[in-house]
């Protein structure tokens, strides 16, 4: 038989759609539920992937994703400037 978890205690992807604006009203957004919330976060990413900390990755996919973004939004300007033949 299945035990009942309140609504407060459950994780996000425990929660069904018609219970979520409840769910979300009942957790905490003091700073220091903010604080406890990325800090369970932070934790729960570093030991259950296990990443390696001072890794020059992240570094490289921060840097990748900047200069995607700046493409992106550059690329209306940089369409104007291709080489065109003229017939």
């Amino acid at each position: 038989m299945a035990s009942y978890v309140p609504l407060k205690e459950k994780k996000l992807l425990d929660v069904k759609v018609g219970e979520l604006p409840s769910w979300i009203l009942m957790q905490a957004f003091s700073p220091m539920g903010n604080t406890r919330a990325f800090q369970r976060g932070y934790y729960r990413y570093y030991n259950h992937i296990n990443v390696k900390k001072g890794s020059i990755a992240g570094l490289k996919m921060v840097l990748a994703t900047y200069v995607l973004f700046n493409y992106c939004l550059s690329y209306k300007e940089l369409k104007h400037e291709r080489q065109h033949k003229y017939h």
